[in-house]
């Protein structure tokens, strides 16, 4: 017999990334936004940080007489906050926190956290203290509303996502223990500095120890809450087996319960619509591309990309730049077709602003696609502070990329966030991922793995690895290593195979070029297939054995 789920009447999320679009867990909650409040209606509510600034909260608005009680009992409480809706599939309730008042108590606040929970900031730096602060103004506006507005017998779920929001859940458990928490880490952050440190995380795994290596990487104060936070939720809970692992080893603590991440169809343009939407992002990315490199680009132009965080190392950007080297050698011996291929790096960088320089090639341009010179420095579509320096940069030139007209591969690093407003495209990031004729994620450590799982969405066939947790949820899907022919190649990575890899993401690309329309047409079909299956409507559940696991351990 079938036991029935505790299920909340009240759901409070809080994120750094709730209506501030920075990284996956933005894509996490923002996607999953629509389904779950198919079931709970209102009373789901992201909370996010108030970051009072022009360009941030973007896809915030703000509804004055939505939740009033609510808020006046924040005031009492020492909160500010704006409440409205997140401009995403669903619209849920969002409540966006000022944080900045409790920089003046942080001290206090520190000092009752290693008292209560042994917390230890002392050797804090960089964003903790702001992350710190914002997690606690946003604990506080939930046991506001908790004492003064909702009633004793409602359940209510209280989920915090990374160490980022840790701190506030631990004292929001304290004062209001009746709150079910539920702790999320995405990634740890030891797991992730080690890896980032250019360390072998996995050849050693078991011989780690997460305090000490917090200690010799100076991570001490975000391990400290990360690892309180685990050890102190009614439920503990991570993105993949492959992180619950990482948990186990380096917090002392495995999930209680692992929520795989799925993804929304709501943001995905259907039928024609979509086919207009890749001709449009095709024919710009190949307009920019040639007015960069002043060679006319053709339309059968294999574009291929890598994007996601700036994480050179995790990210596999530096295999995605040897697996091009290998490609171009291998053309230009006159293995393969005659075949044009641009290969994209989409990577948020210190950001200066557009070239005016290519704003004025693409403006006085003649008929689209006619240039006659090449740019300054054709690799590059945007200005950069610390050009000389930037890490993907300097490996491509070392590598020799300089897009002449004889190159049969390009390569273009776009060093920017792509929101439809960077000066030079102008279009969102999934238009031009669904440009893209295959992506390429040859990560080192990646928990989850969203950007594979969105290029599978937009029916764009796609590279990842073993070592991420799309990549080993691709595999038990299949029941076999993936291919090419399925959508979604997965490769075997591990410490010691760096030129392995880079050597089959060329044979992939390669593979591809072999392919025809009908073929190409053929694995997209296959890729968003899979990309079904991964939909929020079949992982949802894993989120409901969360909550009804912290329910029954509050209730204890």
């Amino acid at each position: 017999m079938k036991t029935e789920l505790n299920t909340p009447d009240f759901i409070f999320e809080t994120s750094w990334e709730v209506c501030n679009k920075v990284g996956g867990i933005y894509t996490v909650l923002s996607s999953r936004a629509k389904t779950l409040k198919e079931n709970y209606g209102d009373q789901l509510v992201f909370i996010g940080p108030d970051l009072k600034k022009a360009d941030a909260n973007v896809d915030f608005r703000e509804e004055a007489r939505l939740l009033p009680s609510w808020k006046k009992a924040a005031a009492q409480l020492g909160v500010s906050c704006r409440i409205g809706r997140w401009m995403v599939p669903g619209e849920p309730v969002a409540v966006l926190v000022d944080f900045q008042p409790f920089f003046e108590q942080k001290n206090e606040i520190y000092a009752h956290a290693w008292e209560l929970f042994q917390v230890d900031s002392i050797r804090a730096y960089g964003d903790y203290d702001e992350a710190s602060m914002f997690s606690y103004a946003a604990a506080r506006f939930v046991q506001a509303v908790v004492e003064h507005c909702l009633k004793p017998a409602d359940k209510v779920i209280y989920q915090a996502h990374e160490w980022m929001s840790g701190l506030g859940m631990l004292f929001l458990k304290h004062n209001q223990p009746r709150v079910a928490t539920i702790f999320t880490t995405h990634a740890t952050s030891i797991g992730r500095s080690i890896a980032g440190n250019n360390k072998e995380l996995y050849a050693y795994f078991e011989g780690y120890n997460g305090d000490q290596m917090a200690a010799e990487l100076h991570m001490d104060a975000k391990h400290s809450i990360e690892k309180q936070s685990a050890l102190h939720a009614d439920c503990f809970t991570t993105v993949s087996s492959f992180t619950d692992r990482e948990c186990k080893q380096l917090l002392d603590k495995p999930a209680d319960v692992v929520l795989p991440n799925g993804f929304e169809n709501d943001f995905v343009p259907k039928g024609g619509h979509f086919s207009a939407i890749r001709r449009k992002a095709r024919r710009k990315i190949l307009d920019v591309a040639s007015a960069l490199t002043g060679c006319n680009l053709p339309d059968t132009t294999l574009i291929v990309s890598t994007s996601g965080r700036n994480d050179y190392r995790c990210k596999g950007f530096d295999v995605f730049l040897e697996s091009m080297a290998q490609l171009r050698a291998q053309l230009a011996s006159g293995q393969g077709q005659n075949t044009e291929v641009l290969a994209l790096i989409e990577v948020p960088c210190w950001l200066k602003g557009p070239r005016a320089d290519l704003q004025q090639a693409l403006e006085h341009a003649g008929k689209p696609g006619q240039w006659r010179t090449a740019l300054p420095n054709p690799i590059i579509t945007h200005d950069l502070w610390n050009l000389s320096d930037d890490r993907i940069v300097r490996k491509i030139w070392e590598l020799g990329f300089r897009n002449e007209q004889h190159d049969r591969v390009k390569v273009l690093l776009v060093p920017c966030y792509l929101e439809g407003n960077d000066g030079i495209f102008n279009l969102p990031y999934y238009h031009l991922l669904a440009a893209n004729d295959l992506a390429l994620y040859p990560s080192y450590y990646e928990p989850w793995g969203y950007t594979p799982l969105e290029s599978c969405a937009f029916h764009t066939p796609c590279v990842t690895t073993d070592l991420s947790g799309f990549g080993q949820w691709v595999n038990q899907e299949l029941k076999h290593a993936g291919e090419l022919a399925d959508g979604v190649k997965v490769i075997h990575r591990d410490d010691s195979n760096f030129f392995e890899v880079a050597a089959e993401m060329c044979r992939t690309v390669r593979l591809m070029l072999l392919l025809d329309a009908k073929q190409r047409a053929a694995l997209r079909l296959n890729v968003s297939r899979l990309a079904d299956k991964a939909q929020w409507k079949h992982f949802i559940s894993h989120y409901y054995k969360a909550y009804d696991f912290a329910l029954r351990a509050a209730q204890q």
